[in-house]
């Protein structure tokens, strides 16, 4: 059972604390050479919730964000937080979801996923089906994500849920922050926003 919502955004401060009191090397990587991506991230695509297939090529021109969830798990305010952030600034960013359950903390079906991030979290951006993104059988994001064959760069694979990846208007992975690192906190937005 899930604990209520206000005990939950208590227990979210207080593991926020660990980023600002041990920060990890590995909690934020940026790809300061700028390494382009031998395989491009506009020829991935995704199959959204509800069955239809999102084209990444969509999102020409913008930043993406890419985010692994869990709606049980301590990070799950960070729904709230990436939606706060997406809104900040409006048509230049595209937050996307990735529910899974490899940290066993997603059982849930993909409608009723979206359902409780929606009625909890105000969640407007896109979710996309639950599915693996740590382990074997990644999803096609993530294996461009995590692996430098692909991005040019990185070999982190999430590991935990509420990694975020920022791939720039070019299609370049940029930057990996950790669960650790929330959305609003300036390092993301100043990554966002470069």
């Amino acid at each position: 059972m899930l604990a209520p919502l206000p005990l939950r955004k208590l227990f979210y401060a207080v593991i926020m604390l660990k980023s600002k009191i041990l920060p990890l090397k590995t909690d934020h990587l940026t790809n300061t050479k700028k390494t382009l991506p031998a395989a491009s991230f506009y020829d991935l695509q995704a199959i959204d919730e509800a069955g239809n297939a999102i084209p990444f090529s969509k999102f020409k021109g913008k930043k993406v964000i890419i985010v692994n969830t869990a709606s049980t798990c301590g990070y799950a305010p960070q729904f709230f937080e990436l939606e706060i952030m997406k809104n900040q600034f409006k048509n230049n960013v595209v937050v996307i979801g990735f529910p899974s359950n490899d940290f066993k903390q997603e059982r849930a079906e993909n409608v009723s996923i979206t359902q409780f991030c929606l009625n909890n979290y105000g969640v407007t951006f896109p979710l996309m089906q639950k599915g693996n993104v740590a382990k074997k059988n990644q999803q096609q994001v993530y294996q461009w994500l995590s692996n430098a064959a692909n991005n040019g760069w990185c070999n982190h694979a999430p590991t935990w849920n509420f990694c975020k990846y920022v791939i720039d208007e070019k299609g370049i992975l940029a930057h990996y922050f950790s669960q650790y690192v929330s959305p609003i906190n300036d390092e993301f937005i100043a990554a966002v926003k470069n």
